[in-house]
């Protein structure tokens, strides 16, 4: 396995209420709600291709296919998604995971938005992912292409 670099980092709120309440009106991080869901996302924060605030019971529907996070396992905090090259790249690096003694909680599958993502839960309770979302590698290689005189400085 060869993560490119991390695509998304976010946090797990217990509700959309609360992490909206405290990112986006304390914090006044410009989260948007993606649409039909209640995560919060930004592209637009440096640092970060995809920063996120995802509601438990939708992280417990994406992963257990049921709004209540199982009794017995930790409760996230927070998840992090690492980027293979391609989208085939998921299911080698599931298996690598898998073969290592790492279980999935979910096998690799493509999500509507085009993600191709498997996940894992660490011992201490993070949400990893090995991903591959198509638009943050375009947006890597036409950064690489350009000459180094035209990137932006920071």
């Amino acid at each position: 396995m060869k993560p490119r670099f991390i695509g998304t980092v976010g946090v797990i709120a217990s509700s959309l209420e609360e992490g909206r309440a405290f990112y986006v009106d304390a914090m006044g991080l410009p989260l948007k709600q993606a649409e039909g869901t209640s995560f919060l996302h930004s592209e637009k924060l440096e640092g970060s291709k995809y920063f996120g605030v995802w509601p438990l019971s939708e992280a417990a529907k994406t992963c257990f296919g049921s709004e209540t996070w199982p009794t017995g396992r930790p409760v996230p905090q927070v998840f992090i998604e690492f980027e293979v090259g391609r989208a085939a790249d998921v299911a080698a690096a599931a298996s690598e995971l898998e073969g290592k003694g790492y279980r999935l909680l979910h096998g690799p599958r493509t999500d509507p938005w085009g993600q191709t993502v498997a996940r894992l839960q660490t011992m201490d309770g993070l949400l990893v992912g090995i991903s591959y979302v198509p638009w943050m590698h375009r947006r890597a290689r036409a950064i690489r292409k350009r000459p180094r005189a035209s990137r932006r400085r920071r």
